[in-house]
C-alpha cells in the first residue's frame, strides 16, 4: 500500500526528486482546517491538551486558586435570589475527607414550595420567549464554561475526586450539551407543514411546564448541565436539585446559567435532602416532568410516585430516568489482546469504576482466557492509585465513606463466590478502594449481577460466542457493552443480538460523545430517549397539530368583531 500511494516516500523517490525535498518536514496549509476536510454533523468542543506545558500549568494553577476558596458557603437560588437556609452541610474532598470543599445550604419543604410557585409564575412568560432568545442564552452559557474550563476541572478534582484528564473531557461534554441542544431546539422550532389544497396542517411543539432535574455526583458537571439546559431551552421552568456530594460544582453551573441570562423563576438552584425535599417536589401536583440520573432503587421510587395522580393535578408526569448498568465486554479468540486489555482496564477502572457506563464484567473466549487474565492482571498492577489532584493518578478515591463500605462488602462477597486474580492496595487516608479483579466468576454470582459502582471487575469464561452473548445479556440492565473481535460474523451478531443501548466495538465502552454517540439504555437501565441525541428534547415538549380550512367564503369585518 505504501508503494502504491502517490504521496509515498518510495513512489516519489523513483521520480528522481532531490533528497532534500524527500526528507523535508511536512508543511501545513494555514488556509484550511480539519473542518474544511471533514465536516462533522456537530463540531464537538476540544479538550485541553495536557501534553502542552502551558495548558497543564493553567489546570494545576486553577486547583491552587480553588483551594483558596475552600469552605465557602453555597446557597440555593430561589426566584432569582440567593436564599439563606436553616440546614448547612459540608461537602468534603474524597481524596482527603478532612478538607471541606464547601458548605451547602439545603432548602426546606417550605422553600421548595416557594420555588415551585415562582416557577409557575414565570412559566407563561418563558413559554412565549422566542426560541432564538432561549438558544442564545445556551450558547452564552457554553462560552462561559469554555472560559472557566480550568476552574471547573479544579472543582471536580476537589469535590468528587475525579482525575484531571477526565474532568477536562467532562467540561467539553457540558459545553457540547449546551450547543447541541440549542441547535436541536432551533430545528424543532421549524415544525412541520403538511398543507394540502384548501387546508393548512401544521405540526409544532410547546413546553410541558415545570421541570425537576435530579442529578448525580459521578458526572457532576456534564449530566446536570445536559438535563437542565435541555429542559430550559424547550421552554420549561426548571429546578436543579443536585446530589449532595457534588453541590459545589452544581452551584458553579447555577452561576453560569444565571450569568448567561436565564430569568428569575425560570431557572432555580434547589439543593436539598432527596428523602424529604426531593420526594416532596417529585409528588408536587404542579411539577410536569422529572429528569433523574442515579440508582435503580431511587429511580424506580420516583417512577412509582410520579405515576400517582395528586389532588389538583391536571396532567400525567413525564419521567426520564437513567439508572445504571452491569456492563460487559466480550473478548473473543480473534481479538487483539493488546487493544482489549487496555480497553478493559480503562473502561473498568477509569474514575474508580464510578461511571454508569463502566465495564464491570468481561466475558472471555475459552481458548484465550488464561492469557487474557494474565495480561489483565499485569495491566491492573501498573495503575497509579492516589489523590485525584496528582497528574499521574489513574485511579482516585470513591465518592464517600458509604460507597467505600458498600464496595468493600461486595469485594468480601466476591471472595466467597470466585477467585481473586489481583487486589490492589490503596491509600488509607481518603475514601480509596484498590482495583480488584475476580476470575472464574459464575454468571449468576452476586458480583456478576448487581451494580457495584466501584473498581471491581468480574471475569467469566465462555466456551463459544453464542454462550458469550448469553452471559453478556444475562442481567436486568441494558446500558453499554463492548466487543473486541476481528471476526466479521461475531461483530455482526453483536450488533444484532447484544442487548445494550450503546455498543462499542474494538474500543473502550466509556466516554460517549454528544451527537456522535447519544447515550442511554433500556430494560432496568432506564426509560427515555438518549442524551445528546436527536430525540432527547422531544421528552420536554408537547406536540400540537393545527388544521385550518382556508376555503372560507369571505372574511368577517374587523370592526365590531370581539377580540
Amino acid at each position: 500500500m505504501e508503494n502504491t500511494a502517490n504521496s509515498s516516500f518510495l513512489r516519489q523517490s523513483s521520480e528522481n526528486k532531490p533528497l532534500e525535498e524527500l526528507l523535508a518536514a511536512p508543511t501545513t496549509n494555514g488556509k484550511t482546517t480539519i473542518h474544511d476536510i471533514v465536516k462533522p454533523v456537530f463540531p464537538n468542543a476540544a479538550d485541553s491538551d495536557y501534553a502542552n506545558a502551558q495548558q497543564r500549568e493553567q489546570a494545576l494553577n486553577s486547583i491552587g486558586k480553588a483551594r483558596l476558596q475552600l469552605g465557602k458557603t453555597y446557597l440555593p437560588i430561589i426566584n432569582g435570589e440567593y436564599t439563606n437556609t436553616a440546614q448547612i452541610v459540608d461537602s468534603v474532598n474524597p481524596s482527603n475527607p478532612k478538607e471541606v470543599v464547601g458548605k451547602i445550604g439545603l432548602i426546606s419543604v417550605e422553600q421548595a414550595e416557594h420555588a415551585i410557585k415562582a416557577a409557575k409564575a414565570a412559566f407563561p412568560g418563558w413559554k412565549k420567549t422566542p426560541v432564538r432568545e432561549r438558544t442564545a442564552i445556551l450558547r452564552k452559557a457554553a462560552d462561559l464554561m469554555e472560559k472557566r474550563r480550568h476552574e471547573l476541572t479544579a472543582w471536580m478534582v476537589l469535590e468528587v475526586g475525579k482525575p484531571l484528564n477526565q474532568c477536562n473531557a467532562e467540561v467539553s461534554e457540558a459545553i457540547d450539551f449546551c450547543r447541541y441542544y440549542a441547535d436541536e431546539m432551533e430545528r424543532l422550532d421549524m415544525g412541520y407543514k403538511y398543507d394540502t389544497a384548501g387546508e393548512t396542517d401544521r405540526y409544532s411543539y410547546q413546553p410541558r411546564g415545570i421541570s425537576l432535574v435530579i442529578s448525580p455526583w459521578n458526572f457532576p458537571l456534564a449530566i446536570p448541565t445536559g438535563m437542565t439546559v435541555s429542559s430550559l431551552v424547550t421552554g420549561n421552568c426548571t429546578l436543579l436539585k443536585p446530589a449532595e456530594t457534588s453541590s459545589v460544582i452544581a452551584s458553579k453551573i447555577a452561576e453560569i446559567l444565571v450569568e448567561a441570562g436565564f430569568p428569575k423563576g425560570v431557572f432555580q438552584f434547589v439543593p436539598g435532602k432527596g428523602s424529604s425535599v426531593g420526594d416532596f417536589m417529585v409528588k408536587h401536583p404542579d411539577v410536569n416532568s422529572i429528569t433523574f440520573t442515579g440508582s435503580q432503587e431511587v429511580g424506580c421510587h420516583i417512577y412509582a410516585e410520579a405515576a400517582i395522580l395528586r389532588p389538583g393535578q391536571k396532567h400525567l408526569k413525564r419521567v426520564i430516568a437513567e439508572m445504571g448498568g452491569k456492563n460487559a465486554i466480550i473478548v473473543d479468540e480473534s481479538a487483539d489482546l493488546d487493544q482489549a486489555v487496555a480497553g478493559v482496564v480503562y473502561s473498568a477502572f477509569g474514575y474508580s469504576g464510578q461511571k454508569c457506563s463502566a465495564c464491570s464484567r468481561v466475558v472471555v473466549s475459552a481458548p484465550i482466557y488464561d492469557a487474557f487474565v494474565e495480561r489483565l492482571v499485569e495491566a491492573t498492577r501498573s495503575l497509579n492509585i492516589g489523590d485525584a489532584e496528582k497528574p499521574s493518578t489513574q485511579v482516585g478515591p470513591v465518592i464517600d465513606d458509604k460507597a467505600q463500605k458498600r464496595i468493600q462488602e461486595y469485594i468480601a462477597k466476591g471472595k466467597r463466590e470466585a477467585k481473586v486474580a489481583i487486589e490492589m492496595t490503596a491509600p488509607e487516608d481518603g475514601y480509596f478502594v484498590g482495583p480488584v479483579v475476580f476470575k472464574d466468576v459464575s454468571p449468576n454470582a452476586t458480583i456478576a449481577q448487581e451494580e457495584i459502582f466501584g473498581p471491581v471487575l468480574a471475569v467469566m469464561k465462555a466456551q463459544n460466542f453464542t454462550e458469550a452473548l448469553e452471559i453478556a445479556n444475562g442481567t436486568n440492565f441494558a446500558l453499554t457493552g463492548g466487543l473486541y473481535s476481528r471476526t466479521p460474523s461475531h461483530i455482526e451478531r453483536a450488533k444484532a443480538e447484544f442487548e445494550v443501548g450503546n455498543i462499542y466495538i474494538n474500543r473502550g465502552i466509556t466516554g460517549a460523545i454528544v451527537s456522535r454517540q447519544p447515550f442511554g439504555g433500556f430494560k432496568l437501565s432506564g426509560v427515555g430517549s438518549k442524551a445528546g441525541g436527536p430525540d432527547y428534547l422531544l421528552q420536554f415538549l408537547e406536540p400540537r397539530t393545527i388544521t385550518e380550512n382556508v376555503q372560507r367564503q369571505g372574511f368577517a369585518p374587523i370592526e365590531g368583531v370581539d377580540s
